[in-house]
């Protein structure tokens, strides 16, 4: 069961695998975490249990709400912007909107076994741009007890952080696109993608990111899964903690992604040498990090 890494990156995997084993690596996930196993995989994840992803998600949203007789020729996979039709809209607003995620995400839905192989992992920090509570439910269920932070939009309340080292047990978990149940956190229109944006130049005592996970991602090995990194919010975030250190000093970084865009791994790995991209399914490549850091087979 699992994958055997490309020659290229194995020596490389084999130190993320001593730093993840240590408590000493930093895990970002996304959306994709929650996506249905390929054909063929031994793990099963029905379609009821699965929260609707990006696309899905917007076309279930447009087609709720008027949308597509508004706009006729745009389209409606575009989350971002039919979440700001719905918000901006007489007799919806944000309330409908989150009303609606809360309807989609939460009713039914449960942790897949990636990401619940992925809680049982030693990680004392995860960053997380999903909003539902399925994180926090699959880290309950492997007996951790998760220290969350929720992104706030406003700009001139200091940025909450921890007052303790995250631990194996106790890990630090903040959701930087926000949480269902903080309504003004959800950053998901245009305009909420642009106070995020803005906010990312802000002063320490102020940045939405706490400080205690921006000190580590300058310090720890990063390993994005569920993501594709033509997401202009995490190159930015990358640019952000990287401004003005020296190359020699960045921690590596890992990106999950079976088919990365050809002209994102040209920036990102070729040039700049800030991601190693793995060009695998995350279905195969989490089974195989599981076995790796833990010594045993997951249980199917």
């Amino acid at each position: 069961m699992g994958i055997s890494p490309q020659p290229s990156s194995s020596a490389a995997l084999n130190k993320l695998i001593g730093r993840i084993k240590a408590g000493q690596s930093v895990l970002f996930l996304g959306a994709g975490v929650h996506a249905a196993p390929p054909e063929g995989s031994a793990y099963g994840y029905p379609e009821e249990q699965r929260p609707p992803l990006g696309t899905a998600l917007s076309k279930v949203l447009a087609a709720s709400c008027g949308f597509e007789e508004a706009f006729p020729t745009e389209p409606v996979g575009d989350l971002q912007r039919v979440s700001l039709y719905v918000e901006t809209t007489s007799g919806l607003g944000r309330k409908a909107l989150v009303d609606f995620l809360l309807a989609q995400l939460i009713p039914k839905r449960k942790p897949s076994p990636a990401l619940t192989m992925l809680a049982e992992l030693p990680f004392t920090i995860i960053v997380t741009t999903n909003y539902d509570h399925l994180l926090e439910t699959a880290l309950r269920s492997c007996g951790k007890d998760p220290v969350t932070f929720v992104y706030n939009p406003d700009s001139n309340e200091p940025t909450p952080d921890t007052l303790e080292d995250p631990t194996r047990e106790r890990p630090l978990v903040f959701k930087m696109h926000g949480d269902l149940d903080t309504t003004r956190s959800i950053v998901i229109t245009d305009e909420d993608y642009i106070t995020f944006v803005q906010r990312m130049s802000d002063k320490d005592a102020l940045h939405p990111v706490p400080q205690s996970i921006r000190v580590r991602m300058k310090q720890w090995p990063t390993l994005f899964i569920g993501y594709s990194l033509r997401d202009y919010n995490l190159r930015l975030l990358f640019r952000t903690l990287r401004w003005r250190i020296d190359l020699a000093n960045f921690p590596p970084a890992f990106s999950v992604d079976q088919f990365p865009d050809p002209l994102v791994v040209r920036v990102l790995e070729q040039s700049l040498r800030f991601v190693t991209f793995i060009a695998q399914d995350l279905w195969a490549f989490v089974p195989w990090l599981y076995q790796e850091v833990l010594g045993k087979q997951p249980v199917l």
